[in-house]
C-alpha cells in the first residue's frame, strides 16, 4: 500500500508535537511525507500536481494541529482547489474512489475537554465531520482518525509510535 501524509501545520519548525509525529513516520521509507506550508508558501496550489499525487497513493493521511475546531486555512484551501467538481465529485468525478483517507490531529487541550458537556462542547470527531463528509462526497473511504491530546514530553515518544502504527494499520471496518 502506498501512503502519503499531507502535513498542514502553519509553523511546523516550532511545533514539538506534529514535528515529532512526522519524524517517527520518517523511519518508514514507504511513507511519502509532504508539508503544504513549506511547499506552498505563496498559497498558490498546483492543482494538477496535487491531483496527480492523489492518484498515485492508496492511503492519504491529513495531518494537522486542531486549529479553531477545524484544520488550518491552507488545508481548507487545498480541499477547495484540488477536490474539484468533475474530478473528485459530480459527474465523472470519481478519481478518489477506493482511496483511503485518514485524519491525524493534535489538540492542545486534554481529552476530557472534548466531550459533550466538556469545555469545548463536542468531541473532536464531531468537529471533524465536515472533512469526513467531504471525503465521502468525493467517493473516498474515511478511516478512523488519530487524535493526540494535551502533549507532554513524557508521552511524546509513545504517541509518535502509536501514530505510526495507526497510519500503517490495515483498514478497519
Amino acid at each position: 500500500m502506498k501512503i502519503m501524509v499531507i502535513a498542514a501545520h502553519p509553523n511546523l519548525r516550532e511545533s514539538k508535537w506534529n514535528k515529532a509525529l512526522m519524524n517517527e513516520l520518517k523511519n518508514h521509507p514507504d511513507i511519502f511525507i509532504r508539508d503544504l506550508y513549506q511547499e506552498y508558501q505563496n498559497w498558490s496550489i498546483d492543482v494538477e500536481k496535487e491531483q496527480q499525487l492523489l492518484l498515485e497513493y492508496d492511503r492519504i493521511v491529513l495531518q494537522f494541529p486542531f486549529y479553531w475546531f477545524s484544520c488550518p486555512p491552507l488545508l481548507k484551501k487545498w480541499f477547495d482547489d484540488v477536490l474539484t467538481y468533475g474530478w473528485a465529485h459530480g459527474p465523472g468525478g470519481e478519481n478518489l474512489k477506493g482511496k483511503e483517507f485518514m485524519i491525524a490531529t493534535t489538540t492542545g487541550g486534554a481529552e476530557e475537554e472534548y466531550r459533550v458537556g466538556g469545555r469545548n462542547m463536542f468531541t473532536v470527531e464531531e468537529y471533524l465531520r465536515p472533512i469526513e463528509g467531504t471525503i465521502i462526497r468525493c467517493h473516498g473511504t474515511f478511516l478512523p482518525a488519530f487524535t493526540s491530546h494535551n502533549p507532554h514530553d513524557n508521552i511524546l515518544k509513545n504517541e509518535a509510535k502509536r501514530y505510526a502504527k495507526h497510519v500503517l494499520s490495515p483498514k478497519e471496518g
